[in-house]
């Protein structure tokens, strides 16, 4: 990672993904996200989840953010911050199976995850976990 985690760099991270979240089309789940990722040079892309009548067509913000910045020509990353909708019985969201897979093709298993529990406007508080707390075994690479 080339890029040092300040703590102004990750409340950047984490407004990117609460303010992104704002943008979700959600109408069948009702359930928003917002993602941000951090390139290693410092950009950060967001996301959010945009929802089709047709379930498996569905995005999550986790991979839009991050497909966002693959096409920009990004491929290696610092930190990833996301903030869902609030979940009675949990401090915060995580990622779906399919987005641990696409996280593992462009991430270390170190890298930062920054959990936003955002319950009230104003109000949050951020869970530092990483990587691998969610992917532990994830699918080997076999192109490199």
């Amino acid at each position: 990672m080339s890029i040092k985690l300040t703590k102004d760099t990750i409340e950047a991270l984490a407004d990117a993904a609460v303010k992104v979240k704002k943008h979700s089309y959600s109408p069948y789940s009702h359930f928003k996200v917002g993602a941000a990722v951090l390139t290693e040079d410092g950009q950060i892309y967001a996301g959010t989840n945009i929802e089709n009548s047709s379930y498996g067509l569905t995005i999550c913000a986790e991979r839009n953010a991050i497909f966002k910045a693959v096409s920009d020509g990004h491929r290696r990353f610092a930190a990833m911050a996301l903030c869902t909708d609030e979940i009675k019985g949990s401090d915060f969201g995580t990622p779906c199976g399919a987005c641990r897979q696409v996280m593992t093709e462009f991430m270390e298993q170190d890298m930062p995850m920054l959990m936003i529990s955002a319950p009230k406007k104003g109000e949050r508080k951020i869970f530092k976990k990483k990587l691998k707390d969610f992917m532990p075994y994830p699918f080997p690479k076999i192109c490199e």
